[in-house]
């Protein structure tokens, strides 16, 4: 099948298929998804073998969009407001979701315990996709808006991806070299050291440009892309020599951009969004494509739909732990709790990388991101939908409502 064909089928069936999904209150991913299984290997087998061939670069391109608009729509004086338990949602609830796989993925599924960790950093992320919409409009309706209860799930959400994705890369590599040596272990701190240095130094060069020479938003847009790639290409280069976290350097360039000109980031931002639109649909629908439903269906499979819950029994202890102490009620720590539940975007971005580099574990892990979408993207956007009128206060707008 002609590669034009196969991307008109993706784009035009996603479309029309997200459209009916929304309107029966589904979160749109899951028709992306769907879609790509059933035109993919395992079922009809109609996309085209260059299409599969470069999917590792889209998605790669789809992760570097994901990262840059979490580190343009980052607040940092909004962390700081809210304070302590803002800060730990960034990463205790993941941390908690990984120690859970750590734990039952080697017994139930016979992986090493690397490859749990490698796992566990693939499951741990909540979705900003599903949630951050849903804040916003909490927001404007004033559900939960006295104690900055969407606030406070939109700032951990967007943290959450950049610990986990950074935290996947470094487990990937362990992986890969199927080692746990000090020098190896070294590596993590230094990548994530020398990519907040390099994101800095970009950061502040791109906004020095917008600055001086007055950059429209477009030309920013394609500049800012171009530094994603150059970055990427980078560590790459630099490789066998010195290891470095170009996926970090991005979010750090981004933020960067974000706190010192804020009107600009939010101008690029509306671009990168724009741009998310599209690949939104292809990541997905390629994520679909490699996905084997055989193996799904098999009895692996099930072991992981198990896994998946127990990782998310785990993730909301870790919420509950950072609520403690804190001014929220038990209604409120509840939805805070459903909030964190879906997960899609991250899991899309880097479920598959495991097994296009032919990692052992790769085939478990694409099944079990693909599962855990599948499963908590619909229950965390329903939980929350059904719930936020009877779990959160609402702000009362005009005297008329303080008689209701």
């Amino acid at each position: 099948m002609n590669i034009f064909l196969s991307l008109f089928i993706i784009f035009g069936a996603g479309i029309l298929g997200g459209l009916l999904f929304e309107k029966i209150r589904l979160p749109k991913l899951i028709w992306y998804i769907l879609l790509g299984i059933l035109i993919g290997p395992s079922v009809l087998n109609i996309v085209d073998e260059t299409l599969l061939s470069i999917s590792s670069y889209l998605r790669q391109i789809a992760l570097v969009i994901i990262l840059t608009r979490s580190g343009l729509s980052l607040d940092i004086q909004n962390l700081k407001k809210i304070g302590r338990p803002a800060i730990l949602m960034c990463f205790v609830p993941a941390t908690f979701e990984i120690v859970g796989v750590l734990i039952f993925a080697p017994l139930l599924l016979g992986i090493s315990h690397l490859e749990a960790l490698l796992l566990g950093s693939v499951l741990a992320a909540v979705s900003p996709a599903i949630v951050v919409p849903r804040m916003i409009k909490l927001m404007k309706e004033g559900y939960g808006k006295e104690k900055a209860v969407p606030e406070l799930i939109m700032a951990g959400a967007s943290c959450d991806d950049i610990y986990v994705i950074v935290l996947f890369y470094s487990f990937k590599n362990l992986v890969a070299t199927s080692s746990f040596n000090a020098w190896d272990i070294a590596q993590i701190p230094i990548s994530i050291v020398s990519g907040i240095v390099l994101g800095i130094a970009v950061g502040l060069l791109l906004t020095l440009l917008i600055h001086k020479i007055g950059l429209n938003r477009i030309i920013s847009v394609i500049l800012m892309l171009g530094f994603s790639f150059g970055m990427l290409a980078l560590e790459s280069f630099l490789k066998p020599y010195f290891s470095i976290s170009s996926l970090l350097a991005i979010i750090v360039m981004a933020l960067v951009v974000a706190i010192f000109k804020k009107k600009e980031a939010k101008e690029i931002q509306d671009s990168y969004n724009a741009l998310w639109n599209g690949f939104e649909i292809l990541l997905f629908a390629l994520v679909g494509i490699a996905t084997d439903v055989h193996y799904a269906f098999s009895k692996e499979g099930a072991i992981i739909v198990g896994l998946v819950f127990i990782a998310l029994v785990f993730r909301s202890a870790g919420v509950l732990l950072c609520l403690i102490a804190t001014k929220f009620n038990g209604k409120e720590k509840l939805f805070i709790v459903l909030s964190y539940l879906p997960k899609a975007t991250v899991q899309a971005s880097i479920g598959a990388i495991a097994l296009t580099e032919g990692l052992a574990c790769g085939t478990i892990v694409l099944t079990a991101a693909v599962v855990a979408i599948l499963l908590t993207a619909p229950i965390g956007a329903i939980a929350m939908d059904l719930s936020y009128k009877e779990l959160l206060q609402k702000e009362c707008q005009n005297p008329e409502e303080l008689i209701k």
